[in-house]
């Protein structure tokens, strides 16, 4: 726990020392094209002008490990007369795990380049050199708690471009969304000679993964293998009504987008996929104590997509998709990638109680605890069948990994967090989730920013 300790010191001064930068851009996954959206009066004078925010990033991630790097926040007060809000903003990221993951990322966010549009675009280079994958359909793909590590670990690298826009329906409540979302997915096997890299003999892993098994089954087929394209349009709807989108104290935000990814545009593999979301926030105690609560449904039109896009959780505005479902974007506790499908359904509960208020450094800081349990669950199953060589050995070896059988039943999660709030608009956040099947492996920390949502 000292190293623990050690991170958390290093991330609270580390945002205290940039706070002024810090403290005058909205929120990154905010929606509102609103000029007066969810930010808190300041009574400082206006700022003009560019504004540099450079912070190291420290982190940690129970899946990922420790997260080092260094990120840049540029903000545009423009002549000042949109303070504190920003007239536009740039956010450029370079950071590392320790076990093996990578992502560069820059990003672009302004509602005043088109008038009434709010306008949101990244690129980004994700490199995971040890991706988890567990299979597919949640309990019908068998987790061997005794095996070795490397055997449910995969790599993926993945470029990544998009462009969103979102604009006013019924204003400051209801909101249309478009956008369109380029990767590609650049899959391999463990690079066991880097894995083993270091290790004393009896850690090395020489045998086939998971993931190499699944192609000798069947189940993933060669055609895909290797990844491919995905060039997609995302058109959805949006409602919403959070008082404080930081940190919201009541008021909904729900959201409904279709991803459509023919060939026509450019994608290996034709999908095509839906995604629902509805979050609640209900005071308790004013603002003290608030009950927050979030439902989502990802699903696929038709019987296929390529396996590939199945462990994304998608998303359309100023942030970018995240991996799903399991870890700390969706189910903390449970292992990142455990539960994938056709269709998935997950949910998260929380109890958010601010405890402690004070000024430190002339900045108000706050402290929250949560509560949750989440959950996950897939409701519609890719295909497991067999399709590999008839050889008694794979077949057998299918049978102990694969069981077509049971129907997958939810994967729940419980644990408890802390929040360090500064200036209201940003949030240190450290939870600690722990599953209720070892089949979800065990307890997982997460420091990381934010809200879950």
């Amino acid at each position: 726990m000292s190293v623990i300790k050690h991170t958390l010191i290093v991330s609270f001064f580390s945002i205290l020392g940039n706070i002024h930068a810090w403290a005058q851009s909205a929120n990154k996954d905010s929606i509102s094209v609103s000029e007066n959206d969810s930010i808190q009066k300041s009574t400082d004078s206006s700022k003009k002008g560019l504004s540099f925010g450079p912070l190291p990033v420290v982190a940690f991630d129970a899946n990922k490990g420790f997260q080092y790097g260094a990120l840049l926040n540029i903000y545009d007060f423009g002549d000042g007369s949109y303070y504190p809000n920003v007239r536009q903003q740039w956010y450029i990221e370079a950071s590392a795990y320790t076990k093996g993951s990578q992502q560069y990322v820059i990003s672009y966010d302004s509602k005043h380049i088109i008038p009434q549009i709010r306008v949101s675009a990244a690129a980004c280079l994700l490199v995971e050199k040890m991706l988890d994958f567990y299979g597919f359909n949640g309990y019908q793909s068998y987790y061997d708690t005794d095996n070795n590590d490397a055997f449910y670990l995969m790599e993926r690298i993945v470029p990544y471009f998009k462009t969103d826009l979102i604009g006013n329906i019924i204003k400051d409540k209801v909101y249309w969304e478009a956008g369109y979302h380029l990767k590609w997915f650049g899959i391999d096997a463990l690079d066991k000679d880097n894995y083993n890299d270091s290790k004393s003999e009896s850690e090395c892993f020489y045998s086939k993964t998971l993931y190499e098994k699944y192609q000798d089954w069947g189940i993933i087929s060669e055609d895909e293998a290797d990844g491919g394209w995905s060039s997609a349009l995302r058109l959805g709807l949006i409602y919403d009504t959070r008082d404080f989108e930081p940190a919201p104290t009541k008021g909904i935000w729900a959201e409904a987008h279709a991803i459509v990814a023919p060939k026509l545009l450019g994608t290996t593999k034709s999908y095509y996929q839906y995604s629902a979301t509805f979050r609640h926030y209900l005071p308790l105690n004013k603002d003290r104590l608030v009950f927050a609560y979030r439902l989502a449904y990802q699903g696929t039109i038709g019987n296929y997509a390529p396996f590939y896009v199945l462990p994304y959780y998608t998303y359309v505005g100023p942030g970018y998709d995240r991996d799903g479902f399991g870890g700390y974007r969706t189910v903390r506790g449970v292992l990142r990638n455990r539960v994938q499908g056709l269709d998935v359904a997950f949910l998260n509960t929380e109890l958010r109680w601010k405890f402690f208020r004070t000024r430190v450094w002339k900045q108000d800081i706050y402290l929250a605890s949560n509560l949750f349990l989440d959950g996950a669950v897939t409701t519609r199953d890719y295909n497991l069948s067999y399709h590999g060589a008839d050889n008694i050995s794979l077949t057998s070896d299918y049978h102990l990994y694969v069981d077509k059988s049971k129907n997958d039943r939810p994967h729940f999660s419980a644990g408890t967090g802390l929040r360090i709030g500064i200036n209201e608009n940003f949030i240190i956040a450290i939870d600690y989730g722990h599953a209720f099947d070892k089949q979800d492996g065990g307890g997982a920390l997460y420091i990381n920013t934010g809200f879950l949502f």
